[in-house]
């Protein structure tokens, strides 16, 4: 794994939202607590790479459990938010239909913490596709540090 970013972000706008959460239910039945993803900042021309965020809230469900006292997003949904990113990607594509799975993640790497209050910033660029699968490389960010990293497989289930 990369220590350096998957992409470029220094030309994207921040203050953009490409996808909010009503155009995010159009690709995900995730909901209620299991969405985590706020919205879409960016997509690539050719829609294969994206940035997304996910503003992390002191009234989480997993708060109070996760280290009491010192309260950090668990390293699990760092990953549901990259995967559900990468499936809202290759869904708005058009290329597969009906419900994306999360299939395996590869080469986790956890490099720094995320709290409530951060603002967890996910980039997702495809690294293979083909009808039935895709294979993305997707990076969490909070501050401008990279926090994450993984590689994500995905499947039409």
């Amino acid at each position: 794994m990369a220590s350096t970013l998957i992409f470029d972000i220094d030309g994207i706008d921040f203050s953009t939202t490409a996808c909010d959460k009503a155009g995010i239910d159009k690709y995900l039945p995730q909901s209620g607590h299991m969405r985590m993803l706020d919205r879409v900042i960016w997509f690539s021309e050719n829609g294969t790479k994206c940035l997304g965020e996910r503003k992390i809230r002191h009234d989480e469900f997993w708060v109070e459990g996760h280290i009491p006292g010192r309260p950090l997003f668990p390293g699990v949904l760092m990953i549901e938010a990259a995967a559900q990113l990468c499936s809202v990607a290759h869904t708005r594509l058009g290329r597969t239909k009906g419900f994306l799975g999360f299939t395996r993640c590869d080469n986790v790497v956890f490099r720094g913490t995320v709290v409530p209050g951060d603002s967890f910033i996910i980039l997702t660029s495809e690294i293979e596709f083909n009808r039935r699968r895709f294979i993305s490389q997707a990076q969490g960010l909070v501050n401008g540090k990279l926090v994450f990293e993984a590689s994500i497989t995905g499947m039409a289930i």
